[in-house]
């Protein structure tokens, strides 16, 4: 597998996480800051939380883990979590966007668009 197959296929399989309190996604909620795969078959992902004070943090980096663990023969696999960079709306994918709308019933990005006016 490439490393752009071996992203794709850790893409694919975070898909499946989801955020405890926002019925999304971590990657369609805009969570996974950076994915680097080196050419030894290092992982290296930077993922944050909706909210730094977000219970399970620890829970979600075991997580994310274990789906890279399974999704590609990694040599070694690092995740930090980023609980520097504010997560906003704004960050999440037009699918999320829109997994959010039907759960919710209004656009979250809409809203917090006219807060900042």
């Amino acid at each position: 597998m490439s490393k752009t197959e071996w992203k794709k296929s850790i893409l694919d399989g975070l898909r499946e996480v989801y955020d405890p309190e926002i019925p999304i996604n971590v990657v369609d909620l805009g969570l996974v800051y950076e994915l680097e795969v080196n050419e030894e078959g290092d992982v290296y992902l930077r993922i944050g939380a909706t909210t730094p004070s977000c219970p399970v943090t620890e829970d979600l980096v075991y997580t994310v883990e274990l789906v890279v663990r399974e999704r590609v023969p990694a040599r070694s696999v690092q995740v930090d979590l980023d609980l520097e960079t504010r997560w906003t709306p704004f960050m999440m994918t037009p699918e999320g966007r829109k997994a959010f709308q039907r759960s919710f019933g209004y656009d979250i990005v809409e809203r917090w668009s006219s807060r900042a006016r």
